[in-house]
């Protein structure tokens, strides 16, 4: 062991030496010097901690802070500790605290301020005595500060007590001191690492980095970017990336260590003890340049200087005041660069810095600062010798953390045995306390740090594997302190606000345990975390669900189904009337709630995370009917009621079609309604007999002019004619529309308008999407009887084949449109956009030669279109991509589009525009009105129906099936366009398709389809493989509806 520095008072414990400062290190001869493994520096005494876990002191004892009567100027041991093994010292101006290895704290010296904990209105203590008010925690942890001191609890609590002139204990206020220890309970829920202490501020530092300062802060020691004192803990903001893993304090300045070695300091820089080569304060931690390029594993301060130590060159540094010979630099002098200390150890190759008298060579193994001096403790040379370091925390100094192997250790104990105490004593601990589940699960290799909206830190797979051990429990005791732990203690320790994002793993970690899966618990469980959950401000908020979202499907998912259950529990209890609807119950709204939270989590612009029917509660016609409820709903019959429909992502097809079905009748009885009133006030005033009341919108147009006709046709209804059944009537010809007529009719008009020469979309081929074109002489009054006609299918119940995109339903949705929606038009120009963003080579400007325009080709002349002002000029750097590729997809589906789209919009809105439209997400509209690609080839066979002869027991009936379900998906598809005139089906499924099959009797043709009935003509074939034959021959021959 060497020391340097003032020895006024005995603090070196050099003995009755002459000198009152020493100037460069000297050795300590002392017998137990070399067993030394921890030492702590007060003001003007010290305290030496072996391996043995005995303490020995010297220095002033002024106050009875040495802890024996000896003589001070060479350590002694402390009196009263010899039946305890120490692990922890820490020394303040003039008191002194130890801590066992059972978590008991003991203290001694100065009580002047309470420091003590004793609460026993002495201002001296001289020999160590256990601080009773502690006797319930078990401390890991402790610190100092000139007059209060600090303690961390195993179950991660920071308590404080002492001084509080400065608000240094963290409580919200100032007061001359608090004498009894005192929670820092506004930094619940954070999972702490460390603990440190200056002369009056206190820092704590989290498991994944974040910083946490409170007390004075007149210098900026607390690097918060200002210098007015902190009655409460405030973070570090600027620290939060840099993955600090240790603090040291000095009197009024702080230096913290990174995990990658580098150092950064703030505070008082008069006198150099910042490193950073000026005498001035600073505010914000900065980094101390003269230690970059290699990897400092120590720090240490002393009351205005530093020490630092770097193993790759076995160099121990100083910096600050001189006037002691703390620096170790043979002078006085102050030092605002870190200085090499000129003691007689070597480096890992085995050089030294100075010439010794000693043949043994020695290596630094830790170092020490407090007060005006300096320690390091040295071992014999070895190579490859690891000396102590700062950033490594040893476990036992750490809060509790669920732990598999031990948990696993328990796991066969039945209940007729007894329980180990010490493990009832652990789940305690660790099932009740929002630290000790916060800081549980951690990604290895620290990836856990700078924790963030988009890094929640957390090792789903090992959550999982220790509750699904959980799980596995038989005994009763282990599995009720558990449960009570989370219900009781854990759950209603939620914030609204919590500190830090650190103190959210929480609410990722919960959902694991086996219980959260039985919807019988929801009273305690389930609907206690859904309120917690929902009473969470934006911002931590907003972070959760982008966690929620991070984590894996199958975690989502499950989420989805614990709650979905909840809900249908819920249901099932309430035994809903027949002409009733749900009973009002917070907790169901509660877990509903969440479920709209999670849909809206799973609807985003990078596409869905789970599919939309994992929300659906498919057998909600089981609880009651939704049709009452949407009626309800829409009439708001009694608000205080709770209505499903606000949380219309429960609901399935069919219950959605249900709807759709209730509202049309609505809105058709109104429609005729308000024509049979219409027509009695026009007989009344004129006299008359009432006119004739149309039923249906009908619709008079011919087939050489359809587009005209029906144009000319919907200028003269009235906007609630549209919510009328349709019906058309094709000119000359007197078929009755049962149907079919309207669906050929919406068939033809498609075609017409789509067709090419109108040039109002744009067809891309790799899709064989449309989209509207930029450049049309089209009026906006296509574009609205497109979206009229969209309408009126939808409203009708008759699917169409109009290749729009996903973005287009997501408009008339209102849902956010963004780069993945480009993929629907150009999954080229997708993968293109994204190359651009996941580029990060410093040559990004060169490779892409890019700006701020977009070229188009404009009646076959290529313009340039900037993005935004001068955006010709501006060139797309790696810093400016995202905003140009928002920009680009912006142009596209907005912007460029604007007049087109609104005017669809209008019309679409002219016939479904209303609630009900809002019961759809943007997949269940497009299946609606174009349908979908759920195949289900049985569900057709089970729904179709024979005419002339056929049954679904006639031979070729039986042929035509059996070769239906052979064939492949592609030619099974083939057959759905030959038949319908669409590969897709209705929302409702296959067996809403209803084709009908009937029997002809040359078996000479090819089947014949009638698309606008779903009728098919088959000859009654002799063999199936002449059946086969021609049915592919036949579907062969179809062509799909697609621009051309």
């Amino acid at each position: 062991m060497f020391v340097w520095g003032s020895t006024v008072h005995g603090e070196l414990g050099l003995g009755g030496i002459e000198d009152e400062h020493v100037f460069t290190p000297r050795p300590l001869n002392w017998y137990e010097a070399n067993r030394v493994v921890c030492s702590a520096l007060g003001d003007y005494h010290t305290l030496h901690l072996t391996s043995e876990g005995k303490i020995y002191s010297c220095g002033s004892n002024d106050y009875g802070q040495l802890g024996h009567g000896l003589p001070r100027k060479r350590p002694h041991p402390v009196s009263g500790l010899d039946a305890h093994s120490i692990k922890a010292v820490a020394c303040g101006e003039a008191h002194s605290l130890a801590l066992n290895t059972w978590g008991q704290v003991f203290a001694w010296g100065s009580d002047a301020c309470g420091q003590l904990g004793h609460q026993l209105g002495q201002n001296i203590q001289s020999f160590p005595k256990i601080v009773k008010s502690l006797a319930k925690y078990q401390i890991v942890q402790i610190a100092c500060g000139r007059f209060h001191s600090v303690a961390l609890t195993n179950n991660g609590e920071i308590l404080c007590w002492g001084g509080n002139s400065f608000a240094e204990l963290g409580l919200g206020y100032t007061s001359p001191y608090e004498s009894s220890p005192k929670c820092v309970t506004s930094l619940e829920g954070i999972p702490f690492a460390l603990i440190s202490c200056g002369s009056y501020h206190t820092f704590a530092l989290s498991k994944s980095g974040s910083v946490f300062g409170w007390g004075k802060n007149t210098h900026g020691q607390l690097g918060v970017n200002d210098t007015t004192n902190k009655l409460l803990p405030t973070q570090l903001r600027s620290l939060r990336s840099i993955k600090v893993r240790y603090i040291t304090c000095g009197d009024d300045f702080s230096i913290f260590l990174t995990m990658d070695g580098g150092v950064f300091s703030c505070g008082a820089g008069t006198y150099g003890q910042l490193g950073n080569g000026i005498s001035l304060d600073v505010i914000v931690p900065t980094q101390v340049l003269e230690l970059m390029g290699s990897t400092t594993t120590q720090v240490s301060c002393g009351r205005k200087h530093t020490l630092a130590f770097v193993p790759s060159r076995g160099r121990v540094y100083s910096f600050g005041v001189g006037g002691s010979g703390q620096l170790g630099l043979r002078k006085t002098t102050q030092a605002a660069t870190p200085q090499v200390v000129l003691g007689p150890w070597v480096s890992p190759s085995g050089a030294s810095v100075v010439p010794s008298n000693s043949s043994e060579k020695k290596v630094i193994e830790h170092i020490f600062a407090g007060g005006d001096r300096s320690i390091v403790t040295v071992k014999p040379y070895i190579k490859d010798f690891t000396p102590y370091d700062c950033r490594v925390y040893e476990n036992r100094s750490q809060i509790l953390e669920v732990d598999y192997d031990y948990l696993h250790r328990y796991l066969n104990i039945s209940n007729r045995t007894t329980v180990d105490q010490d493990f009832l004593s652990y789940l305690e601990v660790v099932f009740r306390s929002l630290q000790c589940l916060n800081g549980s699960f951690l990604l290895e290799n620290n990836e856990h740090y700078s924790c963030s909206s988009k890094n929640p830190g957390l090792n789903e797979r090992l959550a999982d594997k220790c509750f699904s051990l959980i799980a596995r429990y038989e005994n009763d005791t282990i599995k009720e302190m558990i449960w009570n732990g989370i219900v009781e203690d854990i759950l209603p320790k939620l914030s609204a606000s919590p500190p830090d994002l650190e103190s959210l793993r929480v609410y990722l970690t919960i959902p694991f345990y086996h219980e959260f899966r039985n919807p019988r618990h929801y009273l305690k469980l389930q609907a206690p975390f859904a309120k917690a959950v929902l009473r969470l401000t934006k911002n931590p908020s907003r972070a959760l669900g982008n966690w929620w979202r991070l984590l894996s499907t199958d975690y989502f998912e499950k989420l989805v189904i614990n709650f979905k259950d909840v809900v249908a529990f819920i249901l099932r209890a309430q035994r809903i009337p027949s002409e009733k609807t749900v009973f009002y119950d917070a907790n169901l709204e509660a877990v509903l709630d969440i479920l709209s939270f999670l849909n809206k989590l799973n609807h985003s612009m990078e596409g869905i995370r789970v599919s939309y029917d994992i929300f659906h509660l498919s057998d909600l016609d089981n609880y009651l009917d939704v049709r009452i409820d949407y009626f309800n709903w829409l009439t708001n019959a009694d608000p205080r009621t709770l209505f499903l429909c606000n949380y219309p992502f429960i609901f399935d097809a069919h219950a959605k079609i249900q709807l759709l079905e209730t509202d049309q009748s609505l809105q058709m009885r109104s429609a005729m309604s308000h024509a049979v009133q219409e027509a009695l006030t026009e007989a009344i005033i004129r006299f008359d007999s009432p006119v004739p009341i149309a039923q249906f919108l009908i619709l008079n147009v011919s087939r050489d002019h359809i587009v005209q006709d029906t144009l000319r046709e919907l200028s003269m209804v009235q906007p609630q004619d549209l919510k009328k059944p349709l019906k058309v009537r094709f000119q000359d010809e007197e078929a009755e529309d049962a149907g079919g007529v309207k669906k050929e009719f919406l068939m033809l008009i498609l075609r017409e308008i789509l067709d090419p020469k109108y040039g109002m979309f744009k067809e891309y081929e790799e899709t064989r999407a449309i989209w509207f074109s930029e450049n049309t002489f089209e009026d906006g009054n296509v574009f609205a009887l497109i979206g009229i006609i969209c309408g009126l299918a939808m409203y009708n119940f008759t699917i169409i084949d109009i290749p729009f995109p996903l973005a287009l339903y997501k408009k008339l949705l209102d849902e956010p449109v963004g780069l993945n929606d480009v993929k629907g038009l150009s999954p080229t120009l997708h993968k293109s956009l994204l190359s651009l963003l996941d580029y990060e080579d410093d040559d990004f400007t060169d490779v892409f030669n890019l700006t701020f325009e977009i070229n188009r080709d404009e009646f076959g002349e290529v313009k340039s279109i900037p993005l935004r002002p001068d955006g010709n000029n501006i060139p797309v750097t790696n810093s400016n991509k995202a905003e140009y590729v928002n920009l680009y997809v912006n142009y596209i589906f907005n912007e460029s589009v604007k007049n087109q789209y609104n005017s669809f919009h209008d019309g679409f809105m002219r016939v479904c525009g209303g609630r009900v439209l809002k019961l759809f997400h943007s997949e269940e509209l497009m299946s609606v009105v174009v349908g979908n690609e759920n195949y289900d080839w049985h569900a057709l066979e089970g729904a179709a129906e024979y005419k002339n002869g056929y049954t679904s027991s006639t031979q070729t009936i039986k042929w035509f099936w059996e070769v239906l379900h052979e064939m492949s998906l592609t030619d099974k598809k083939k057959f759905l366009l030959f038949l319908t005139g669409s590969y897709r089906i209705p929302i409702k499924g296959m067996g809403a398709i209803k084709i009908i099959i009937q029997r002809t009797n040359d078996e000479k043709y090819l089947p014949v389809a009638h698309t606008c009935f779903n009728l098919l003509d088959l000859p009654q074939y002799k063999t199936k493989e002449r059946l086969k034959f021609k049915l592919t021959q036949a579907i062969q021959q179809t062509e799909g509806f697609s621009l051309v």
